[in-house]
């Protein structure tokens, strides 16, 4: 009996998770967001009031995503919930150039995501 319910729990499990996935397409947007940030050269991630390249902050968030969990179903979830702000503190995530010059996080990724959007369009 113990088993039978156990094999049932992992079921509904599994099918839970498939309920809350996200779509391959929006996997793949969240990807190619992470990997523009993560592939900036000279690029200072603002977060906090700390600073980080651009390798430690695609790992955070990576790590945001994965706490986010099922909350997270498209690229602008992602935006919304993991890339735009600290949900700690609030404080909106910034980017700086190397020319000095800084952009909102969410302005960055959001531009990032109509790039993408309009080349798998064409």
């Amino acid at each position: 009996m113990k088993k039978n319910l156990l094999w049932l729990l992992v079921l509904l499990s599994l099918m839970a998770g498939y309920a809350f996935a996200q779509d391959s397409s929006e996997t793949a947007k969240i990807r190619y967001l992470i990997g523009s940030l993560e592939a900036l050269q000279g690029v200072t991630f603002l977060r906090n009031g700390g600073e980080y390249d651009a390798k430690k902050a695609a790992d955070h968030l990576r790590l945001k995503l994965k706490m986010a969990g099922d909350r997270v179903k498209t690229a602008e979830d992602f935006i919304r919930l993991c890339g735009s702000k600290s949900s700690v503190s609030g404080e909106a995530y910034r980017m700086r150039f190397p020319d000095g010059s800084t952009m909102d996080a969410v302005v960055f990724f959001r531009e990032r995501l109509k790039a993408f959007v309009a080349d798998i369009s064409s």
